[in-house]
């Protein structure tokens, strides 16, 4: 008999050779059905394999993320069986899961469409409805290799060959007379997917991510529990496509990009006018908060990142210039090749250390607050580019906080507020927290990275806020703070940081006078509140839909004729909007004012007066909102009062509460 342990803590005992169905059938023939796969002693194993021995099982279903990633696995594989039944000459290469769904890859001469998607999906629910048993079998590597050569599947017989030790077995997976390579766990059978799968998209994607090897045919799909959980998806999916930031970019003319600047951005005046109001906002915040602001420059000596240590662990993502003067000869080389390297600043800190170096610093002076809009270039691939959410060029509104190691907690403490008041006010008060530790290639000693990885984890627990264990996912300097929001659709964004650092200002031989009159090395406080000005206005473009709060609206206003009879009236109160600290437009087309509304309201505009012959004689203003059918009638100095006061942005509003 062996000894099973449930998650609840009983121990049931099963003859020897037992399995987890076994487990499952013995607790309840309902949990027996729902039952996909088992965890066994923290393993995932297939329902049917024997245990093996005293083990802890916990019985997994379409309820658990491991059931969820185990649909997701197994849809990949009926989505290559269905794919090869159907295009006989396709040959399979690898098939992950992803975030929400899964894709395969395959290579074949004619290209796939996405017309053939409803064909390959009936194909796939055939599959499930055939409920082909899942059977795992176990080969040697040369017999696999010469199966799938033999097959003509040239691709999975070189990832055996490259992958798997000589002599080490591998698994094999059958449903019906379709088998692939993978170690799975697997559902005991194809019957066990639920329909509730669709394939999203086409791609190309080189094969093992190489520019050098052939083109294959990436098929995305997502695959969910039940039927009510895939179409929850697709409407997010296309709820997401509306809110898309750069599709309401180019909509409400806030910025562009193109192929002359790859991941820089053109920001247009609407969109200059969002990020004016972002800055202005945070400075506010920054000021109020003690900190001062700096400037540094754009290309540094080689030789800071060298003492930084980003040199050996960043370099690959920084823009390095040789220091010279280009040739001008047309025969010659543009340049020498021998000249001493500078880079583009990929972040601030090091050139902040500079700063606190400049000066003898005391106890006394410490915390240093120090505070940068700073303009930063980091050497993405064109591949990995995605609008505004991952640039070449970015603004961090980046700081960095010099303080003794008393002084940390009460400054983690201070951030933690200013974050929380800043994500508030933009309405993204849902936050989750987690604490990122350290990584296995890093610098510093362990001392340090104990005594950093609690100071964060006291502040956290003292400032009353529940947050997880990032394990090894911290800065190769210092434990970090991740802040992962979650918008107006549900989605997860991971955006400010907070991350303590014993190890640069060693590196950079920053150092203050402490009260004994010795040397001391300060602790730096890597910190940033919106992450970067880009990303951060693309996560607010697609959180509101476009249409922005009132205070960082890049029109706030729209006045708009009905008539000519009307314009002078409409430019005089467009005036006194404007005297009142609004952001004001006319509209003095000859168009009717329907078409004008209708505009002004794909524009996103917040408000709409409207100002016809009786309006211009009465003084007054019919104020339409964004999103509502309705119109509210008011003179020209109630307009002015009650607008400004909602044009108001939040931090303002308060102070003069």
């Amino acid at each position: 008999m062996i000894n099973v342990t449930l998650p609840d803590g009983s121990v049931r005992q099963y003859e020897d050779g037992a399995s987890p169905a076994d487990v499952a059938m013995s607790i309840s023939p309902g949990l027996h059905k729902a039952a996909l796969a088992a965890k066994v002693n923290g393993d995932m194993y297939d329902l049917n394999r024997p245990l093996g021995g005293d083990a802890e099982v916990a019985i997994v279903t379409a309820r658990d993320a491991e059931g969820l990633e185990l649909i997701r696995h197994d849809a990949a594989h009926v989505l290559a069986q269905a794919v090869q039944e159907l295009f006989p000459d396709t040959q399979v290469t690898i098939g992950p899961v992803i975030d929400d769904g899964f894709y395969y890859d395959f290579a074949r001469e004619e290209n796939f469409s996405t017309e053939d998607f409803e064909k390959i999906e009936a194909k796939m629910r055939e599959i499930v409805d055939k409920d082909y048993p899942i059977i795992r079998e176990v080969w040697s590597k040369e017999d696999a290799i010469e199966t799938f050569r033999k097959m003509g599947e040239e691709y999975k017989a070189q990832i055996i060959d490259d992958i798997i030790p000589p002599g080490e077995p591998i698994t094999v997976y059958k449903q019906g007379d379709w088998f692939d390579l993978c170690r799975g766990p697997h559902l005991p059978s194809t019957g066990k997917l639920p329909k509730a799968f669709k394939l999203m998209k086409l791609a190309g994607a080189y094969w093992r991510g190489d520019s050098r090897n052939e083109m294959l045919q990436r098929m995305y799909g997502t695959a969910w529990g039940n039927e009510k959980d895939l179409k929850a998806h697709l409407v997010r999916i296309e709820e997401a496509e509306k809110r898309d930031h750069r599709k309401l970019g180019r909509e409400l003319d806030l910025f562009h990009l193109q192929p002359e600047a790859q991941g820089s951005v053109f920001w247009h005046a609407k969109g200059y006018m969002i990020w004016r109001q972002l800055e202005a906002y945070i400075r506010r915040q920054q000021d109020e908060d003690g900190y001062v602001e700096v400037k540094t420059p754009q290309l540094l000596d080689s030789v800071f990142w060298q003492r930084s240590g980003h040199w050996d662990k960043f370099r690959e993502n920084m823009f390095v210039v040789p220091d010279e003067v280009p040739s001008t000869e047309d025969d010659g080389p543009v340049l020498s090749g021998d000249a001493e390297l500078m880079a583009l600043k990929p972040m601030n800190c090091p050139a902040h250390v500079q700063i606190f170096k400049h000066d003898q610093r005391s106890y006394r002076d410490l915390p240093i607050r120090m505070a940068e809009f700073g303009c930063c270039h980091r050497n993405e691939a064109h591949g990995a580019l995605h609008g505004l959410m991952r640039v070449r060029q970015m603004t961090q509104d980046d700081a960095h906080i010099f303080c003794r190691e008393d002084q940390i907690g009460d400054e983690t403490l201070r951030f933690l507020k200013l974050f929380e008041r800043v994500y508030n006010d933009f309405g993204l008060s849902e936050i989750s927290y987690k604490l990122a530790t350290r990584p296995d290639v890093r610098g510093g000693t362990d001392e340090n990275w104990d005594r950093a990885e609690k100071a964060l984890a006291d502040a956290l627990t003292e400032a009353g806020l529940e947050f997880e264990y990032a394990e090894g996912e911290g800065a190769f300097y210092g434990p970090k703070l991740e802040f992962h929001l979650t918008d107006a659709i549900g989605r997860t964004w991971q955006c400010g940081t907070f991350q303590l650092d014993y190890v640069l200002p060693e590196r950079l031989d920053a150092d203050y006078t402490g009260s004994d009159g010795e040397k001391h090395r300060p602790v730096m406080l890597h910190r940033a509140v919106y992450g970067t000005f880009e990303r951060f206005m693309g996560i607010l473009i697609e959180n509101y839909a476009g249409a922005f709060p009132m205070w960082l609206s890049p029109v706030q206003v729209v006045v708009a004729a009905i008539t000519d009879a009307a314009n002078d009236y409409a430019l005089e109160a467009a005036a006194a909007l404007r005297k009142a600290g609004l952001r004001v437009e006319t509209d003095l087309r000859n168009e009717k004012i329907n078409y004008k509304v209708r505009e002004h309201s794909l524009q996103k505009v917040p408000v709409i007066a409207v100002v016809g012959e009786r309006e211009a004689a009465e003084g007054t203003l019919a104020l339409r909102r964004f999103g509502s059918k309705g119109q509210e009638i008011l003179s020209l100095e109630e307009t002015a009062e009650k607008l400004s006061d909602e044009a108001t942005p939040p931090d303002l509003k308060r102070a003069k509460a």
